[in-house]
């Protein structure tokens, strides 16, 4: 019979306090490989401490790999600490949980997504939940979901549109009526932006700046010219 060995609990314990203390280290690189090491040994008792650290850590390759170490472990444990996480103050924490529950995949958390965070204040709030909630999204709910986010066509600069075209179009022929109710809209903006959207679901390969453009020429020319330009 093969003898069990008994773990060493004072050796583990010092090896997450070791690793706890890298992820809080000044060097950028000891941090990654930090997360990559817990991310490796996919401690249970260290969920908290990479949530903690997702809320507050400066570096993308760091977060990335923060949030590769959470979907190491079990769903259970993660989704319902990330899903407290949606209430933070602080725009980044909701941020990185939101990345998160999207990359785990679990539709369980798609109710934690309100509408609050679908309407964020801060863009990048707003965009991951975006993209977040077209992920986990449940079947018979998109055309919910497309409403939504219709509702905020014209909002914010290129990269914030782009984010919201893309969300919808991956909702796939269900925003068609969401659409039309934006391109009726008197705000230009609002209309262009809905059109190029439009636009984007009919020719996926049309460029997002070559589809406002074309958008904006419908909105100048009239709505009375707007019939079949977008299919």
């Amino acid at each position: 019979m093969q003898e069990v060995v008994p773990v060493n609990s004072t050796h583990r314990n010092s090896q997450d306090t070791r690793l706890l203390a890298a992820l809080g280290a000044a060097n950028s690189s000891t941090r990654l490989q930090a997360a990559l090491a817990v991310g490796t040994h996919a401690d249970p008792g260290l969920v908290d401490a990479l949530v903690a650290r997702c809320a507050i850590e400066p570096d993308f390759f760091v977060r990335d790999m923060l949030t590769w170490a959470l979907t190491r472990l079990p769903s259970k444990i993660t989704v319902p600490r990330l899903r407290a996480e949606l209430d933070s103050e602080r725009a980044q924490a909701r941020s990185q949980a939101l990345h998160t529950l999207s990359k785990i995949g679990d539709r369980s958390a798609y109710p934690a997504i309100t509408r609050s965070l679908l309407h964020d204040a801060d863009d990048e709030v707003a965009r991951t939940a975006w993209r977040a909630a077209v992920v986990l999204v449940p079947d018979g709910e998109q055309k919910g979901l497309a409403a939504e986010l219709a509702s905020q066509l014209g909002r914010g600069d290129r990269n914030v549109k782009l984010s919201l075209s893309r969300a919808l179009v991956a909702l796939g022929d269900v925003i068609e009526p969401a659409l039309r109710t934006g391109m009726a809209s008197d705000d230009p903006t609002v209309s262009a932006h809905a059109r190029a959207t439009k636009l984007l679901l009919h020719d996926p390969d049309v460029g997002f700046d070559a589809a406002v453009d074309e958008a904006k020429r419908i909105v100048a020319l009239g709505p009375e010219r707007d019939e079949g330009t977008a299919c």
